[in-house]
């Protein structure tokens, strides 16, 4: 990291931001099974902030890496760089006050407390989308874990690699009997007064 020189302290300040945008920059990180709901949770959430007024925007695992992390894999360091990478995108959405949604597998404590880290503790919120691994494998919606099941998938969270459940997430709910819906009206009560901006 030589020759490199950042540069901040000119830039407009996150607080000019939030003002401007009437709002704080919140990440609201989601973490779960592969098909336990994550993404139309996140999706009904948008939507939702949006009706309210709020500037927000989701940052999907799948959308991620098609792009912005296409040449990763799914080894351990791998995954550690796709957490890192996202992170550090919804640090940079947060400083410019929007609200980040991001839902990611994220499969291990030592993964989300990376995230966390990097975003800042007090700008982090912790879905934890807990819906069983029989419900999840039941849906199957990508039909990746009857191909884990062959062993066509390697590395697959839940089947050949483990998942580590949240010891202290902010939120925790199981969509097998809610709808996206009434999960996003539950996160939008709870998150409600850490993204308003009071002048």
């Amino acid at each position: 990291m030589t020759n490199i020189y950042p540069h901040f302290n000119y830039f407009e300040s996150r607080e000019q931001k939030e003002r401007q945008l009437y709002q704080h920059g919140v990440t609201i990180w989601f973490t779960g099974l592969s098909g336990s709901g994550k993404s139309v949770v996140a999706a009904a959430l948008e939507h939702l902030l949006t009706a309210n007024g709020y500037l927000s925007t989701l940052l999907d695992g799948d959308n991620l890496r098609s792009g912005l992390n296409a040449d990763l894999g799914f080894s351990e360091s791998d995954r550690v760089e796709n957490i890192r990478r996202t992170a550090e995108v919804c640090r940079l959405m947060n400083n410019c006050a929007i609200i980040t949604l991001a839902t990611l597998v994220s499969p291990t404590e030592a993964m989300r407390a990376l995230a966390r880290r990097i975003i800042g503790e007090q700008w982090f919120v912790t879905i934890y989308i807990s819906t069983p691994l029989e419900v999840c494998e039941h849906r199957d919606p990508k039909g990746l874990y009857r191909r884990a099941r062959r062993g066509e998938v390697t590395d697959f969270t839940g089947i050949s690699a483990p998942f580590e459940e949240p010891k202290h997430s902010d939120i925790e709910l199981d969509t097998t009997n809610l709808t996206d819906i009434e999960c996003a009206e539950r996160i939008f009560a709870t998150i409600k007064s850490k993204i308003e901006y009071e002048l």
